[in-house]
Order: C-alpha cells, then structure tokens, then sequence
C-alpha cells in the first residue's frame, strides 16, 4: 500500500464533500427541468471556468492529432457512459441510492484491476473491497422492492459505474503526455458535445428558462463537478494507485444518502448506521499507513547489508 501525501488526503477530503452533497442538489434540479439540458448547461458553464485555471497554471491546450484517438476512449468511459447514464437513471431513484449504486465504482474497480490489469492486492485491501460491498449491499437493503419497479434506473446506474471503474483504471495507465487539467478539459468539451446533440435530439421540444432554484443546482454542478471535482477525481486516479484512488471516495455515497435524507426527507433505517462504518473500515484499509511492513522491509534491508 502506498503512503498518501498530505495534499492527496486535502483534494480527497474536499472532493467527498463537494461530490456527496451534490447528489441531493443534482436531485432538486432534475426534478423541475430536463436532465439532459441540466447536465449539458452545467458543463458549458464550468468550461470556461476551467480553461482560466489552464491559462492561470499556464497549462497548453494543445493535443497532438495522432492522441485524439486515444483521448476519445479515455472519455468514453471516464465521462460520457457517467454523465449521460447518471443523469437519467437519478429520475426514477432517490439521490442517496442513486449515490449508492453509482459508488459501487469501487468494488467494480478492485476487481478489474486484479483480474484484468494483473493487479496484486494485499489482503487488507480485499478487506477494504469486502467491507465496501458489504455497506452497499446494506444501503439497499430497503431499496430492493422499490428498485424492482425501477429497472431500466438501477442497470443505467451499474452500467455507468463499471465503465468509470474501468476509464479509473484506464487513467491510471494513461501514456499520454499531457497534464490532467487538459486532458480534463478536452474530455469535458467532449462529453459536453455528445450531450448537446442528445439534449437536442430528445429534449429540445422541451426547452425553457430554468427556474432560479434550478439555475443555482446548475452553477453548483458547473463549478463544483466540472470545474473541480471531475478534475481532482482524475488527477488522484492518475497519481495514487487504483486501490486508494477508487476505495478512498467511499464516503461520497454515504454523504449522498445523509444529506438526500436531511434535504429531500428521504427515509433512513439501521442498515444505513452500519454501512456508514462498513465504509469507513473500506477507507482505513486503503489509508491507513503501513508502517509494520515498511519497518519489517528497512530491517530485512539491514540485516542483508551486515
């Protein structure tokens, strides 16, 4: 397991909160306008707040033409399965299951890096993988009658977990040479293009001026997802290994379904007490430095000196 700066556990802290409080507002703003629209204003709207901190960090926009191609599969599945898939299943679900199934991310993950990316994880970090499950399972636990009504929602959001599991692991193993922020920014312009031509396909005979609790649920979404969150996900899952990239943001569904519940008044019961601690043993196995075994290794390393 590897140690994680201070700086790394800032931009998680920060990211956890200003993605699991989302859910709820996400939830308010697509209940009273069209989701497609919701999504794709937010985006066109955080654009430009993201080109100033290229320009600001004197970041270049530049893409060579031979990288496109593999910038495109990076977007497929880190953003465009995501934002499309999620915005459309939060409809039929509660913004806290939503959170829920989305953040089976995850499990998704540890899996597909041990099996598909030859990834060898410690036993502590399959407890990690089994005490996250574990809290999902148990979040559901009174969704699952109510989420048999809502299938096409429930697939939407699995599906649209497991492609960002594996654009995560995609990311990870990136060879483009370019920094984060642009690789962030073209994916976003993107996504933002497939979005605007679905949005106008299926719901432009919809279109009207957001009303002004909508508009404040859109500029949270383009400055806080899109100009920040978005940006600092991709730069942990590029920087910190998978494990601790994915297991670490556990807490994002948990703050989803607290907050859904004290904003949105939906219903909570004891399962959702004991999947708060599964979760958090998930985020200790991943964050919790190993010390035993750095000690063991600087022992073994002296002794083979002597």
């Amino acid at each position: 397991m590897h140690a994680i700066s201070r700086q790394h556990l800032v931009l998680l802290t920060v990211l956890t909160l200003v993605w699991g409080i989302n859910w709820p507002i996400m939830k308010m703003g697509i209940m009273a306008y069209q989701p497609l629209t919701f999504r794709v204003l937010s985006m066109w709207i955080g654009l430009p707040v993201l080109a100033l901190l290229l320009v600001w960090r004197r970041v270049p926009f530049r893409v060579a033409r031979e990288h496109w191609g593999a910038l495109a599969v990076l977007t497929v599945f880190n953003m465009l399965f995501w934002h499309t898939l999620a915005v459309l299943a939060i409809q039929s679900l509660s913004s806290g299951r939503a959170a829920i199934l989305g953040y089976t991310m995850p499990v998704f993950s540890a899996i597909l890096g041990a099996f598909w990316f030859g990834q060898r994880l410690p036993s502590r970090a399959w407890g990690g993988v089994a005490a996250a499950a574990l809290g999902v399972v148990l979040l559901l636990w009174h969704e699952f009658v109510r989420l048999s009504g809502a299938p096409q929602g429930v697939a939407m959001m699995l599906v649209a977990a497991a492609g960002w599991a594996v654009g995560t692991q995609m990311m990870r193993r990136t060879t483009l040479p370019y920094q984060t922020l642009a690789l962030s920014f073209w994916m976003t312009v993107l996504t933002a293009t497939w979005m605007t031509l679905l949005a106008w396909v299926f719901e432009s005979d919809g279109w009207s001026m957001p009303s002004p609790m909508v508009w404040s649920s859109i500029l949270y979404n383009a400055i806080g997802v899109f100009a920040f969150a978005q940006v600092a996900w991709l730069v942990l899952a590029r920087d910190l290994p998978p494990i601790a990239s994915t297991l670490s943001v556990m807490m994002i569904p948990v703050l989803g379904v607290f907050s859904g519940a004290w904003w949105l008044g939906e219903v909570l019961h004891w399962q959702d007490l004991a999947a708060v601690l599964l979760i958090m043993v998930a985020i200790a196995s991943v964050l919790w430095p190993a010390r035993a075994t750095q000690s063991a290794s600087a022992q073994d390393g002296s002794a083979s000196d002597a």
